[in-house]
């Protein structure tokens, strides 16, 4: 299977707007599920030191037989490793596992409130300009913190990697983001499976021949966000990277919006020194 996958503009970097997404593949799960990934077509692989597969991901690169500058690679720095010195240790470390000499991508997992964020900033960026790394960016950062930490930076923000699905409105943050000239990146995007069953959802699928699932990814891309679906089900790769054939309409996109909901959310780990955006 190839299909060409639409680039999203994230800072300084072109990433594509369809990865796929290894969280909870750990114990050996990760490599012949990322092999089969790659194989069908994806050409974005997100990991994190805290996913505890880095050296997975990184033998499923090098067993592809596909160039490295083809593939677009994010890993993230956990929070334990976010002052100066330690995170740039980390991040060798991280390409260490991964075989590598550089990613396209290193996040900051979870904003920390007990290192300062200017620290961590800088520490990023110097891992940046050691080229370990072609960009930075975030994960879980609500808007207010997002903004501290572009404005703490030298180097452009990537992406902040979230939550998002159809249950869960971001709009407020993907509004200061695409302000920022940044980009939005949805973890959990098929909100753990919650929209297989869905009605809007299922009707919508009826309508183009396609899944509820793939319409989500779908309606995703459609709004210039970057979706990262993880999947266990080898079927199910396949079946995530076939949504670039067909178009949601305007009022299949609002459809879809209106299924927000005050109680969407479904990884409610912030640390309490900071707050959600309330949409």
């Amino acid at each position: 299977m190839s299909k060409l996958v639409p680039a999203v503009r994230s800072g300084d970097v072109l990433m594509p707007a369809l990865g796929f997404g290894t969280w909870q593949l750990d114990n050996g799960t990760a490599r012949p599920l990322v092999e089969q990934a790659l194989e069908i077509g994806y050409r974005h692989i997100d990991t994190a030191q805290i996913y505890r597969n880095e050296r997975d991901v990184g033998a499923a690169i090098a067993a592809s037989g596909i160039k490295r500058d083809d593939i677009f690679l994010t890993t993230k720095v956990w929070i334990d490793h976010f002052a100066d010195g330690d995170l740039q240790r980390s991040a060798e470390k991280s390409l260490e596992k991964l075989g590598v000499d550089h990613v396209d991508l290193l996040l900051l997992h979870w904003p920390k409130p007990d290192v300062p964020l200017a620290q961590t900033m800088a520490a990023l960026n110097d891992v940046r300009e050691r080229g370990l790394t072609r960009a930075i960016g975030l994960s879980n950062f609500p808007s207010a913190v997002m903004a501290a930490a572009q404005a703490a930076s030298k180097a452009p923000i990537a992406t902040n990697q979230v939550e998002y699905h159809p249950y869960l409105s971001q709009k407020t943050l993907i509004a200061a983001a695409h302000a920022a000239g940044t980009s939005i990146t949805a973890w959990s995007p098929l909100a753990q499976g919650k929209v297989a069953d869905d009605p809007v959802l299922i009707g919508i699928g009826e309508t183009h021949g396609k899944t509820p699932g793939q319409v989500t990814l779908r309606w995703l891309i459609q709004q210039g966000v970057i979706a990262i679906p993880r999947t266990k089900t080898p079927a199910r790769i396949a079946e995530n990277f076939d949504i670039l054939d067909f178009e949601l309409s305007d009022a299949e996109m609002a459809a879809i919006h209106a299924l927000a909901r005050p109680d969407g959310r479904l990884g409610n780990w912030l640390d309490e020194a900071y707050s959600w955006d309330v949409d």
